[in-house]
């Protein structure tokens, strides 16, 4: 199959999620969605579990792909942090699976398929990367923490100076998703106070 056709099938099974929880998703539903039969969907995905497993995949790579473009963009290495605290909050604000695979708490509403890595039998390669561990809220802590640490370490820090306040940071992104601050809220303050002086 061809990628757009399976991204077609996972946006598909994300429309389907926003009007009914998870256990109410059926496969033929979401085949005929992307405009393909239900045997395709299950060739690519295998079952409904493999369809919830590249799901939530598909949704963490987004997020990361979002933190790497945070962290490129130009500026001072505290305002690319404040980025990625305001892209993680505004993301999990509005993505239901993004903040259940942040703080670890799954709704009856979502799937939520086993985290540790299941046996694959499928040929295609993004379902068998799928079928692999998918990341806890503590392994988002460590994977943004070292993309930041490697992002930010130039001149004037290096990595060992920049590993603890990266990883505050990314807690206080964290904690944001779990209790948003008020509206208005300032993350470059909350960012300032978290790493005071000169850190980053």
């Amino acid at each position: 199959m061809m990628p757009a056709a399976r991204e077609s099938l996972l946006d598909a099974a994300c429309t389907a999620l926003a009007r009914r929880p998870w256990s109410a998703v059926r496969m033929v539903d979401v085949a005929a969605a992307a405009g393909v039969s239900r045997q395709t969907l299950y060739n690519e995905f295998g079952s409904k579990d493999g369809l919830a497993r590249a799901l939530v995949r598909r949704e963490a790579d987004g997020y990361l792909a979002g933190v790497e473009r945070a962290l490129a963009a130009p500026g001072e290495p505290r305002e690319r942090l404040t980025a990625v605290v305001e892209w993680t909050s505004s993301l999990a604000g509005e993505n239901a699976l993004i903040r259940a695979m942040l703080t670890g708490c799954w709704s009856e509403w979502l799937p939520a398929p086993p985290l540790a890595a299941v046996r694959s039998a499928s040929s295609v390669p993004a379902q068998r990367r799928a079928d692999g561990a998918l990341p806890t809220p503590r392994d988002f802590v460590r994977i943004v923490r070292d993309r930041a640490v490697t992002a930010l370490t130039g001149p004037a820090a290096t990595a060992a100076e920049l590993t603890r306040p990266c990883e505050l940071v990314v807690r206080l992104a964290l904690s944001c998703v779990a209790a948003p601050p008020a509206e208005g809220g300032g993350m470059a303050e909350l960012v300032r106070a978290v790493v005071p002086g000169q850190a980053v």
